[in-house]
């Protein structure tokens, strides 16, 4: 690509290094709340880890490549650095329950852009990646003002050892201040997530479940060397087309029964996303 990141070295593909496949296929755990959260009601967390297990198995034993566990229900978000020990460590047991059963594919999201508790949890779990939403610049969301994880996440990553742990970063943040008054072009914000060292781009949508066009995809992947995979609003109509212009996507409402990032993965709904996308 041109421009300053034109004197760094291409880096391998995290995609390839993670995945058999050449398009992935990643499907959410939703965890239920965790210890903590105002709406966490006193289950063991083994019972969690049964619960994130099943939803993964769910997804692998239909069609997909591996599974991010987030705490989705841990509403309302917190902002970076406010989060307790008491997630890291739930979100590492349960992760490392699913990492038993599908290996170190699997990634890892702490909500809200909780990079270097998303990088902890994965460490002690054996997982290989985190999804970062903002990993550079900052934005007004629903939490308030959220800056960029890069500078913090990266020194924590190398603090602790956990070099091997790839970050995927969202590109032209959902549920952001820059989605709406775009006041950064798209190519500027693509370079700038390359440029912190991002490993994986992720091309989203608006919003939890809002599709991703294809034209905001081609314009992430027209300006990096990185891989890009779509991070919302895929779904059987849409995988196909969608895919041939990227390298993966992680799928969450499109494979609950209820349509909605809240149900459960069923397993007709995950099969139908993995047969259209070629499986």
């Amino acid at each position: 690509m041109t421009g300053p990141l034109g004197v760094y070295p291409r880096k391998p593909s995290a995609i390839a290094e993670l995945f058999a496949s050449e398009k992935v296929l990643v499907g959410a755990v939703h965890l239920p709340p965790l210890p903590g959260s105002p709406s966490y009601r006193g289950q063991p967390v083994a019972e969690l880890c049964r619960f994130a297990v099943e939803e993964a198995r769910t997804y692998v034993d239909n069609g997909f490549d591996s599974v991010i566990v987030e705490n989705h229900w841990d509403l309302p978000f917190l902002k970076p650095g406010q989060h307790g020990y008491e997630v890291a460590a739930a979100m590492g047991v349960i992760t490392a329950a699913v990492v038993a059963e599908l290996g170190p594919s699997v990634g890892v999201s702490v909500l809200s852009n909780a990079g270097q508790c998303s990088v902890a949890s994965a460490w002690a779990a054996g997982a290989g990646w985190v999804r970062v939403n903002q990993w550079v610049n900052a934005y007004v969301a629903n939490e308030g003002v959220i800056e960029g994880q890069a500078a913090t996440t990266t020194r924590y990553r190398h603090a602790i050892g956990a070099g091997p742990v790839k970050v995927f970063a969202d590109v032209h943040v959902k549920h952001g201040a820059h989605a709406i008054v775009a006041d950064r072009t798209l190519a500027e914000q693509t370079e700038d997530a390359e440029f912190f060292d991002a490993d994986v781009l992720i091309a989203t949508g608006s919003r939890t479940g809002h599709a991703t066009s294809v034209e905001e995809v081609v314009g992430i992947r027209d300006h990096t060397q990185l891989p890009v995979i779509i991070g919302s609003g895929i779904d059987p109509q849409n995988v196909g087309p969608l895919l041939r212009e990227c390298d993966g996507a992680i799928v969450a409402s499109a494979a609950k029964e209820n349509g909605r990032w809240w149900g459960r993965a069923a397993p007709e709904k995950v099969r139908a996303v993995a047969l259209a996308a070629g499986r």
